[in-house]
């Protein structure tokens, strides 16, 4: 790497925390995709977060609609790879997840993870522990999970799963994050 790449990576890294520090301002917690994917599906979804953003497992409760007063917590990967992020000692009602597009499991090289949103996903926390534990699956920070289970729990694009309808108005909200 040359001294002028050095450079643009600084230039490009102040441009960027000023980005971040704009979000921050409206999200009231650091810029991570973790902070900002919880922000979204509180907008989105009618969910109130938790006040605190170290709460274990839970991030917030529905607000409204079928699932009112159901826990959740809140995912948000840029890709998605198959992989879940699922607790065990205290666990959510649901699990909420914003991902970017489909990608296998590999190497990162050469790649990028663009911040976007192309599917969500419901998971019933129980049912989905449940049926990790039935296949042997490890748990923890990178569950691996079935694509049948991923294609049964999509709530948007498509309304696969009935526990969760998204509004047209949801839909619409959502479509701002999809690449263009």
């Amino acid at each position: 790497m040359s001294d002028v790449d050095v450079e643009k990576i600084a230039m490009l890294l102040r441009e960027r925390n000023g980005i971040d520090a704009k979000i921050a301002a409206i999200i009231q917690r650091p810029m991570t995709a973790g902070h900002l994917g919880e922000w979204i599906v509180a907008q989105v979804f009618g969910i109130a977060l938790e006040t605190s953003a170290v709460a274990s497992a839970v991030d917030g409760r529905f607000t409204s609609g079928p699932l009112r007063g159901r826990t959740v917590n809140a995912k948000w990967y840029l890709k998605r790879e198959g992989l879940l992020d699922v607790t065990v000692r205290t666990q959510p009602d649901y699990y909420l997840v914003l991902t970017g597009p489909v990608s296998p499991a590999a190497s990162s090289r050469g790649g990028t993870r663009p911040w976007c949103i192309e599917s969500v996903y419901l998971f019933d926390a129980e049912q989905l522990l449940a049926e990790l534990r039935t296949r042997g699956v490890r748990i923890g920070v990178a569950s691996s999970v079935r694509a049948a289970q991923w294609a049964a729990a999509e709530i948007y694009p498509s309304a696969n799963n009935p526990i969760l309808p998204v509004s047209p108005e949801q839909a619409e909200l959502l479509r701002l994050f999809a690449l263009r």
